[in-house]
């Protein structure tokens, strides 16, 4: 039997009778084998006690300790009595066996309501695995330690650090499902304790030498994209969402991604790993919704990685794409011009026509309009050939392109108005004429790098997508969720395919 297969036969044991709880059973147990502590929260009556107890039932042999704590919880409940005998002998020492310092597995129920004395000698249990007692300190045994509570912890209350050790921050809710919920009113009482096959137990040895091999998984380069991408949305929206990841927490984090990958036998970490992110790094009710969506997001917009940048492959593409453009092609309208002096001048020949129309005698006049004029509506005097301004006549544009021309002074005979309209000599968008034909190589050479550059991180893209769906699979994540990153990684094959029509297009400028 394969690591991940026995890894899913005991997620469907243990979860045997527990209705819409196999992901949050899966992911708690993820963390008791990695070593990592779990947070459930939900209101009561949601068998947030019966998943730790079930959990426990993974393991070869636990010891297990469970306490509900209260304001009114004393040192004596969760680490043990004073010991008589030792007080006597001016020792004072507890009685650990079949307390905390003693568990493998703990649940704590409650776990905002105790004491501070109790949290703070629990938070050094957490840190450094062990417990003070009396003059010795003695190593705890403890594994995974899940709490729960309906609330996440007050602010302003030191209960930050011990929050923080809390990697798995699970939602335990009541069943949704009206299937799953008659099922459970019309079944047998559920119990705490499953008989697992042996052989699928898991013994000290085991993860004492899992715990070791999970180290020697590498975060992928994707993974790390993820991280950032998300580290940066946080930054961003922080003053809005008040979620602050310690680098503690990052790298108890990115331990659980590693244990992921070990579990379902990959050496290095994938996108549906990365999916736990969302359960690591929410801090309330009212931000988780909003940090489950930042990595989705973040995942999303992060595929396969290779060994070309397609950020740098973008921003050289637009460059020729620019360059092209400006060196191959009139980027506005050309028009036919005559220079007097320093300036340019339309050259308007105008026909005057005779009021009556019988007649088709014209009164033909030549007249030199400022360029300069066409883009404003202000009424301006023509020239002539010479550059002089043109008192008898005002013209001005209509901001279409047109110039009215009104002649004063003129024959009764003949109209006064009259329409001039510049000629486009190039439009814009039309190619140049001339141009050298070594530019037009090396620029056309150039986008054919790039196309290439892109067609091969494609082919790289398409030969990792083709095994790709089955390295996400994971007991960890569900099939929905797992739709998010196929989602990011078949956005990212349209966009470099996007990428390769558009150098393509910038191929057959070249060739027009």
């Amino acid at each position: 039997m394969s690591l991940q297969a026995r890894i899913k036969n005991i997620v469907e044991h243990i979860s045997a009778g527990m209705h819409e709880r196999e992901e949050i059973i899966s992911l708690a147990l993820l963390g008791a084998l990695s070593n990592q502590n779990t947070f459930l929260y939900g209101p009561p009556g949601t068998a947030k006690s019966l998943i730790s107890r079930r959990i426990s039932c993974a393991f070869e042999s636990p010891t297990y300790f469970e306490y509900l704590m209260n304001r009114f919880s004393t040192p004596e409940e969760l680490f043990g009595p004073v010991s008589i005998k030792a007080l006597k002998e001016g020792r004072y020492t507890r009685k650990t066996d079949k307390y905390l310092p003693k568990a493998e597995f703990a649940f704590l129920d409650e776990i905002w309501k105790s004491s501070p004395a109790i949290l703070n000698t629990l938070l050094t249990m957490i840190n450094e695995k062990t417990f003070k007692n009396g003059d010795e300190v003695e190593h705890t045994p403890l594994k995974a330690l899940i709490a729960a509570s309906n609330e996440t912890p007050p602010e302003n209350q030191g209960l930050d650090a011990l929050y923080d050790r809390f990697i798995v921050r699970l939602m335990v809710g009541p069943i949704s499902r009206k299937d799953n919920f008659e099922a459970l009113i019309n079944g047998s009482p559920t119990n705490a304790d499953i008989n697992l096959p042996n052989k699928l137990l898991v013994t000290a040895n085991e993860w004492q030498s899992w715990g070791k091999k999970i180290n020697s998984v590498s975060l992928s380069n994707e993974t790390l994209l993820i991280i950032h991408s998300i580290r940066k949305v946080l930054s961003e929206q922080f003053e809005e969402l008040g979620v602050y990841v310690s680098d503690r927490r990052w790298q108890k984090a990115a331990q659980l991604l590693k244990a992921s990958a070990f579990f379902n036998e990959r050496k290095e970490t994938n996108h549906s790993d990365a999916l736990l992110l969302s359960h690591c790094i929410w801090t309330s009710e009212e931000n988780r919704e909003s940090v489950i969506d930042i990595v989705h997001g973040s995942i999303k917009g992060v595929g396969f990685t290779s060994d070309i940048s397609l950020a740098d492959l973008d921003k050289e593409k637009d460059t020729l794409d620019k360059e092209i453009n400006k060196e191959l092609f009139y980027k506005s309208d050309v028009y036919k011009t005559e220079k007097i002096g320093n300036k340019k001048y339309f050259k308007a020949v105008i026909n005057f026509e005779y009021k009556e129309s019988w007649n088709r005698k014209t009164a033909k006049r030549t007249l030199y309009i400022p360029i300069a004029e066409m883009k404003s509506k202000n009424a301006f005097k023509p020239t002539d050939a010479n550059g002089n301004e043109l008192n008898d006549y005002d013209c001005s544009f209509d901001g279409q392109g047109t110039c009215l021309i009104k002649a004063e002074n003129f024959e009764n005979y003949y109209d006064s108005e009259a329409n001039f309209t510049p000629k486009v000599q190039f439009y814009k968008g039309d190619k140049k004429e001339g141009i050298n034909l070594r530019l037009i190589d090396s620029l056309k050479g150039s986008v054919v790098e790039v196309r290439e550059k892109l067609m091969a991180t494609l082919e790289v893209c398409q030969v990792k997508n083709d095994t790709y769906k089955a390295q996400l699979e994971s007991p960890f994540v569900n099939v929905e969720q797992l739709k998010v990153p196929l989602l990011g990684v078949e956005k990212q094959l349209k966009d470099i395919d996007v990428r390769i029509k558009d150098c393509q297009r910038l191929e057959a400028l070249c060739c027009e």
